[in-house]
């Protein structure tokens, strides 16, 4: 099966809203996710990520907008728009005192599998998570990584062409993530559509696309080439000093400077002009007692691109208020 990003959505969400009395956790959101692309959302825990993904999900419905889902209104018909995605959330969903064999068999059952075809999607299942030889292993006997690809194989025994996951990887250590996240594509090259929230930044590397959402309102969205190239609105030095804090302190009000922050054991700071700043900085720093040892362009991480947004953002909702 071949993926066709051309070819109508298979999730769409309009302006979507959800409210939880006064508070606001959904914020007027709208996106599309095509066919066989695999679209992340960044946000820092409380942004309306899981929220958003529980609507599309039929779990929860909206106070306002629309959401399609495999072409289904989600509000109208959420029992066939489960019928045709897969769910994992961040919880960790299967029996831990039943076996790899016995969990897969349970959602079989769930998801409606037909009797002839439940033994040949079982053993896909057990392929995709490496648990080959382990089926009669209990699920709580075994490690992180493959207690997550179990759940994956669980989530897509019926062959569902939408897949949400909800911080899948929480907790999986690196190696095991890799894997994970390989699974996910080789689903996508199939035609399936995949939603996956994360907290780790490396993880919005591997997606087509990177949602970050804020405070319920989505913020930014593009791929992760396009958002490190135009969203931070300047360009980006690294300044190495022993004086971490105070040389923070003084490039808050340095000329050229948009933002300075921490990362690690140096600073990375948003300018207007590079080439100009790489001159100017130095001198700018000394005449403060201050001596970086090294200044130099670097290219932005989706962290950097992060950070610059989210703290925008929270500045504009600030000065709103």
């Amino acid at each position: 099966m071949n993926n066709d990003r051309s070819a109508a959505p298979q999730v769409i969400a309009e302006e979507l809203v959800k409210r939880f009395g006064s508070f606001v956790a959904v914020d007027h959101v709208s996106f599309r996710i095509a066919r066989g692309e695999v679209v992340g959302f960044l946000g820092p825990n409380g942004a309306g990520k899981s929220t958003i993904i529980r609507i599309l999900c039929g779990l929860l419905r909206p106070s306002g907008g629309r959401a399609f889902v495999a072409g289904i209104d989600v509000a109208r018909d959420p029992e066939r728009v489960r019928e045709r995605i897969g769910y994992m959330s961040q919880k960790f969903s299967l029996y831990r005192d039943l076996s790899v064999e016995e969990n897969l068999r349970f959602f079989g059952g769930i998801y409606r599998v037909p009797h002839g075809e439940l033994a040949e999607r079982m053993r896909f299942a057990i392929d995709m998570a490496g648990l080959a030889g382990r089926e009669k292993a209990l699920v709580a006997t075994l490690a992180g990584g493959w207690q997550q690809r179990l759940a994956l194989g669980c989530a897509v025994l019926h062959r569902p062409p939408i897949l949400f996951l909800d911080e899948p990887t929480s907790g999986v250590e690196p190696t095991s993530r890799r894997r994970f996240w390989d699974l996910i594509h080789t689903l996508a090259a199939d035609g399936v559509s995949v939603l996956v929230s994360t907290h780790y930044m490396d993880e919005a590397e591997y997606c087509h696309r990177a949602a970050l959402i804020n405070q319920g309102r989505l913020i930014a969205l593009g791929s992760p080439e396009e958002l490190k190239r135009t969203a931070l609105g300047g360009e980006l030095l690294l300044l190495e000093c022993e004086s971490l804090g105070p040389a923070l302190a003084a490039l808050q009000n340095a000329p050229g400077v948009i933002d300075c922050s921490v990362f690690s054991n140096a600073l990375h700071v948003l300018v207007q002009n590079g080439e100009q700043s790489l001159v100017e900085l130095p001198k700018y720093l000394q005449d403060k007692n201050l001596r970086p040892s090294s200044l130099e362009r670097i290219h932005p991480s989706l962290e950097d691109v992060f950070v610059q947004l989210i703290a925008a953002d929270t500045d504009k909702r600030r000065q709103a208020a």
